[in-house]
């Protein structure tokens, strides 16, 4: 029996030792994904071809939250041509979570100022951002966002 006793709290010891292993690799993913979206908002904040290249998938989907869909190459054309500017990203709550060991989620509220066209915008949007690790590198696959109404009045 004490064997038996001792062998159950070593196997509970194991599983206990690697719940705590994968957290810290999940913790460690879950860092890189948010280092990720960093350099996604800065290339996207200086419209830096190069940067942008690098961190967009190439099969990324951006759809806008008036439903508008792009592909890597017209989000990226509209970015570098300035036919839209980002000037702020405010992020709250920010949520990442690793869905598998090459997918990554981001939801969050942001508050973003962009020109579109010559016409200054101010989003308030709910979003859903999906990263793929892609060849030991998290890159940005899609994007989809709602505009959340605006407060009503008192």
């Amino acid at each position: 029996m004490t064997l038996s006793f001792s062998l159950r709290r070593l196997a509970l010891l194991l599983a206990l030792f690697s719940a705590s292993l994968l957290r810290a690799a999940d913790s460690a993913e879950v860092a890189a994904v948010r280092a990720a979206d960093d350099e996604r908002v800065a290339a996207i904040l200086t419209a830096d071809a190069a940067r942008l290249d690098a961190i967009f998938s190439d099969d990324l989907v951006y759809t806008h939250s008036n439903g508008k869909r792009d592909t890597k190459q017209s989000y990226m054309a509209s970015l570098v041509t300035h036919q839209t500017i980002y000037r702020t990203y405010d992020y709250q709550n920010p949520d990442f979570r690793l869905v598998s060991p090459e997918i990554a989620l981001m939801t969050a509220r942001v508050f973003i100022t962009s020109v579109t066209d010559g016409k200054d915008t101010a989003l308030d949007l709910s979003i859903l951002a999906v990263f793929r690790k892609e060849s030991g590198k998290w890159r940005f696959l899609a994007w989809q966002s709602a505009r959340l109404p605006a407060p009503a009045a008192k």
